[in-house]
């Protein structure tokens, strides 16, 4: 019974890069049943530093809670105490990657960055010193979307924080943040690996900067916030060098975050404009390699799936995830999209996604059982 569940999930999550999936006819949600829900696994210990929950049904908001408590933004430290509600933004921390993926769609359409097929290291003329080593002329856009460049990294085993052994904070560090990232050593052959990289989408930001000649925030603030009309939005830079920080950021309000999951629900279409092309909007959810736990990697979403509590019916999803419980979930067949913001940064990964578990399955999917 294991293999056939396990089987029939990769089955579903390899199809729905394919086609953006048609609904499934549920029952009207109740919000009185999600609040019922969520008090009860509050009260039971299984969710904790829930911060915003948002969820949306054929296109309306059909739940909406905010809480309470301490609160971090990226690069700035500690807010303290926070009383959270619509106009108070949030960190997206890694689901800035989802977004950068998008953007860097809309640029490739305009014909201002590389398509997959290009080699990464022509497009840096300026480390024609690294372009020179053996096998990085192997490597291309394709490997850096889809996080298969093949290059030694590693920013999961170490905690963030201040240890340099973490590749991203190393980055962070670094006074050239791109050279550090392409100078890495090749461990793997490209294409054949997936490895969590903030680096890979550190250059694409770079890639969108200069093709657009517009910083990343005003690129995306004009192609992508502006039309889907975002309250106020903020990126946060480097320490070091002052750049944007492309790959955990971006800070947004937690109704924009859920207009991010409505585009791609409408196929990349906004009031009756084209946002992002559709075709694109399929490519960044068609799995070009398979992680950890049944879930697949396109370019910078991910493909899962979830367990409802009472049905224990799965229902596969794409979306964003970001570290601390930021989560940004579409379900196709369900046409539900939710928008998760949490405060869980310093407790183990482990942790994090026991309590994401218990919200996506206990209140989320639950409720619309």
């Amino acid at each position: 019974m294991h293999m056939r569940r396990v089987f029939d999930r990769r089955h579903v999550l390899a199809g729905l890069g394919a086609s953006l999936i048609a609904p499934r006819a549920i029952a009207a949600v109740s919000e009185d049943t999600f609040s019922a829900r969520l008090a009860q696994s509050e009260s039971a210990g299984r969710i904790s530093g829930l911060h915003a929950l948002l969820v949306s049904q054929g296109g309306k908001l059909v739940f909406e809670h905010y809480g309470q408590g301490d609160d971090e933004q990226a690069g700035r430290g500690r807010l303290g105490n926070v009383v959270f509600g619509p106009n108070v933004p949030h960190d997206l921390r890694s689901v800035s990657k989802s977004v950068v993926g998008l953007a860097y769609g809309v640029a490739l359409a305009a014909g201002k960055v590389p398509p997959p097929e290009a080699k990464l290291y022509e497009q840096f003329p300026e480390y024609a010193d690294l372009a020179r080593q053996p096998g990085r002329d192997r490597i291309t856009i394709h490997h850096l979307l889809s996080m298969t460049l093949g290059l030694e990294w590693d920013e999961l085993t170490v905690p963030y924080g201040s240890d340099l052994r973490n590749s991203e904070i190393a980055m962070e560090a670094a006074p050239d943040r791109f050279r550090f990232i392409l100078e890495r050593p090749i461990v793997d052959e490209p294409g054949t690996k997936w490895t969590y990289c903030g680096g890979a989408t550190a250059i694409l930001g770079r890639l969108i900067e200069r093709g657009t000649g517009e910083p990343l925030l005003a690129y995306c603030r004009r192609v992508l916030f502006d039309p889907l009309g975002f309250g106020p939005v903020d990126w946060a830079k480097g320490l070091g060098d002052g750049q944007y920080r492309a790959a955990s950021g971006l800070r947004l309000l937690p109704r924009d975050l859920l207009k991010i999951g409505e585009l791609w629900r409408a196929g990349g279409a906004w009031d009756g404009q084209q946002i992002v092309l559709r075709d694109w909007m399929k490519r960044v959810v068609a799995p070009a390699v398979t992680i950890a736990d049944d879930r697949r990697y396109g370019y910078q979403w991910y493909l899962g799936g979830s367990i409802a509590a009472a049905s224990q019916r799965f229902e596969p999803w794409v979306g964003g995830i970001g570290w601390g419980g930021q989560r940004l979930y579409v379900f196709p067949k369900l046409d539900v999209v939710v928008a998760q913001c949490c405060g869980n940064y310093g407790r183990p990964g482990t942790e994090q996604r026991r309590i994401n578990d218990a919200i996506i399955s206990e209140v989320v999917l639950a409720g619309l059982a």
